[in-house]
């Protein structure tokens, strides 16, 4: 799904982005390999992209300080169509488009429970009751828990980690005209620290990745008790801890400590300087696991006759997001009795 819906969803997206007049610009890719062992890995994501239709480039050291100046490696992968955009904005668009299509957006209400009556569902609230025939539920970090509210989805479990970014200082923005990532290493579930460009001119670094102690914790300070003793005590989480614990140990570290931040992004920008660095925002990843610990990977939907789950939407979900609607609207099409 991932493969399919991301080249989709680009074009949907940036044609939504026109009729909206939503900021975005193609300002492109870069992927580097800074160690022998990388090439290989290097050469099967550009087979995978050929074979998904994606246009890319392979650049040895001098090709690559041509697309960025300030980057040293062995080799790189160019993907000049790869953008920014304001994402903010294309939600806000998202929800007028709703609107003018007569749906309605209520905010502010927790979904409780989810109960079978006699002609479909009710969806129990904060903010009241609702009545619906049928359901699609896109709940991110909650997905795994309105999942279990109609008895689908047991399988997956989400974790939520935390990833922390830093600023590069405007003065050192020159390190970034692209976006700069590291060749995935696939013994690890993380991509590692990056530089992206970002459409209002700032360059952030980051994120890394370790446990949140709370699905709502996007702060180091943050700790949700009963969420972190049933992180900890649970066997899909351990058994993911217990293979990637070094990973783990070394993520946790490096989050307190801008020098080994540092130190992660000199890797491929070795210029970069401690005082070009300044903390900045943090997100959660909601990271679906399976029963035996291994990652959900690609998108996962599941459900029943009158109800679809979206359980895994890790990006690309956002450049995938209008294909994701059109896939679930298939299916609702085909599983529903619209």
């Amino acid at each position: 799904l991932k493969a399919r819906l991301c080249a989709e969803g680009m074009r949907d997206v940036l044609a939504f982005a026109d009729e909206q007049g939503i900021p975005y610009e193609r300002c492109g890719e870069l992927i580097v390999a800074t160690e022998p062992a990388e090439l290989p890995r290097l050469a099967a994501i550009a087979q995978r992209a050929r074979a998904n239709g994606v246009d890319l480039r392979e650049l040895g050291p001098e090709e690559m300080r041509e697309v960025e100046p300030e980057v040293r490696g062995l080799r790189g992968l160019h993907v000049p169509a790869t953008g920014i955009i304001d994402w903010a904005r294309f939600a806000l668009g998202l929800g007028d488009a709703v609107r003018a299509r007569g749906g309605e957006i209520r905010t502010g209400a927790e979904v409780t429970a989810i109960r079978t009556v006699a002609d479909g569902l009710a969806l129990e609230t904060t903010a009241g009751s609702v009545a619906t025939r049928d359901l699609v539920t896109c709940a991110g970090l909650h997905s795994d828990r309105l999942a279990a509210m109609t008895g689908h989805g047991r399988g997956i479990r989400i974790v939520p980690f935390r990833g922390d970014y830093a600023v590069l200082r405007p003065e050192a923005r020159r390190f970034c005209r692209t976006l700069i990532y590291p060749v995935p290493d696939p013994r690890f579930p993380f991509l590692g620290v990056h530089l992206t460009r970002r459409i209002d001119g700032e360059v952030w670094a980051g994120p890394n990745a370790v446990l949140a102690f709370g699905r709502e914790a996007y702060r180091r300070r943050d700790v949700d008790a009963g969420e972190l003793a049933s992180i900890v005590g649970d066997r899909a989480f351990l058994r993911l801890a217990g293979r990637h614990w070094r990973m783990g140990a070394t993520e946790m570290v490096r989050d307190l400590s801008r020098r080994l931040f540092l130190r992660a992004l000199r890797r491929y920008t070795p210029g970069l300087e401690l005082a070009d660095l300044a903390w900045g925002p943090s997100g959660i990843r909601a990271q679906a696991l399976r029963r035996d610990g291994t990652l959900v990977e690609d998108f996962a939907i599941t459900g029943g006759p009158d109800v679809l789950h979206v359980q895994n939407a890790p990006s690309p979900a956002a450049t995938a997001s209008l294909a994701i609607g059109r896939e679930l609207a298939a299916r609702a099409v085909e599983r529903f009795e619209l």
